[in-house]
């Protein structure tokens, strides 16, 4: 027992957050834990907003620095942030989009078809977490500017010169009052960058680090084609030019890069939607896991790889040896959940299955000596299957 008074819980008690306030008081509901992780997705918000301009076809190129104070520039070549009156708002649209939770151009039709980012909450909680910021803006031969501190402005929008350039540059020091690091791992935000870049083709990406003088430009114009060449480079390939389909469906952009090896891995497939790692996958793979098994089934059985009393090859079977690059683009991507591990849009199972099971069809059709080795590796992973089973009923049995 205590003898303490207790604490009255009333109408007075109840505090409301808003804005800039509420991303300081709870930053882990905006970036996730505040160690090194949150600060790398404080860079990453700030980029996926540049290379949504890229999805968008509006730039070509996106450059991130790491200055030796600990903050970070990013900047693109896109149309740059509008920075005229709101017509709703009545305050700089600029300053709407860098200070307001869910202001941004990816809700409706207009900005953004697909986007990467936290749909209007990334830039602005960087913001919010930042002990300074400087937005420029290159956009209508005009250069445009406005500083901010802890998410709130300190300056107006300036109207600074005329300029030929177009596009936005955002400089940020993530608040150490906050954040408890910024000490960022080049090789991990490396890895991100190329990603992107591969998922891109034709983007030119440049990484610097002032603090170690290490710098890092990334341009594939194969896309994902050259991501499954890097995947494979130290393997044996069972065909040198690997498969490749892009086509929209149902409004589900769906890229599929692939190539076999004479390796045994079964699981060296990595899936992406809107420039997002799903690491745990989700409908597009399993859209395309049920396509592969199915056509290659068929294939064999046409061609009478397959004999009339053997069983189908399974999932397992035709994916062994297997390196694949799946990306989707859509509208509104579900996830599992804020960490989008695993998409789970129903239409993304169903276009993929659509655009890569036709293509691969015809891709086996087209290519039979390459079939022929991806088959035959299929039967012979399912011949060793099955002996293994055998052994082990036999095992049993002796057991029993």
């Amino acid at each position: 027992m205590t003898n303490e008074t207790p604490t009255t819980y009333d109408e007075s008690q109840i505090q409301v957050l808003e804005g800039m306030e509420a991303v300081r008081k709870r930053p882990g509901m905006y970036i996730g834990p505040t160690d090194i992780n949150g600060l790398h997705t404080m860079v990453r918000e700030v980029v996926d907003n540049s290379v949504d301009e890229v999805m968008a076809g509006r730039a070509t190129s996106v450059s991130v620095t790491i200055h030796r104070d600990g903050s970070v520039t990013v900047s693109d070549d896109g149309s740059g942030i509008p920075v005229g009156i709101h017509p709703k708002e009545g305050i700089s649209t600029l300053t709407l989009v860098m200070t307001r939770l869910h202001a941004g151009g990816k809700f409706g039709s207009g900005g953004y078809k697909v986007s990467s980012g936290l749909h209007g909450v990334g830039v602005s909680a960087v913001n919010a977490l930042s002990s300074y910021m400087r937005v420029d803006v290159y956009r209508n031969g005009r250069h445009y500017y406005q500083e901010y501190r802890a998410g709130v402005p300190v300056t107006e929008v300036v109207d600074l010169e005329p300029t030929d350039r177009h596009g936005t540059t955002t400089r940020f020091l993530p608040d150490t009052s906050i954040i408890q690091t910024l000490d960022y791992n080049f090789d991990t935000l490396a890895q991100r960058f190329r990603e992107m870049s591969y998922l891109n083709k034709g983007l030119r990406f440049k990484f610097v680090d002032e603090r170690t003088n290490r710098e890092l430009n990334f341009y594939f114009e194969g896309g994902i084609v050259s991501y499954v060449r890097h995947l494979n480079k130290d393997k044996v390939v069972l065909h040198r030019q690997p498969f490749y389909v892009e086509r929209v469906v149902d409004e589900v952009m769906v890229e599929v890069a692939l190539q076999y090896t004479d390796s045994f891995d079964t699981d060296n497939v990595y899936t992406f939607a809107n420039n997002i790692n799903n690491s745990d996958g989700g409908s597009h793979l399993s859209g395309f896991r049920t396509a592969l098994t199915r056509v290659i089934n068929t294939y064999a059985r046409a061609k009478g790889l397959l004999k009339e009393n053997e069983t189908n090859l399974t999932g397992d079977d035709v994916r062994e040896g297997l390196t694949a690059v799946i990306s989707v683009k859509l509208k509104d991507p579900q996830f599992s959940s804020q960490t989008k591990e695993k998409l789970v849009s129903p239409e993304a199972a169903s276009a993929v299955a659509t655009v890569f099971g036709d293509a691969f069809s015809a891709w086996l059709d087209e290519n039979p000596a390459d079939a022929r080795r991806i088959i035959e590796k299929a039967i012979a992973a399912a011949r060793t299957r099955l002996a293994v089973q055998k052994v082990r009923e036999t095992a049993r049995k002796s057991a029993m």
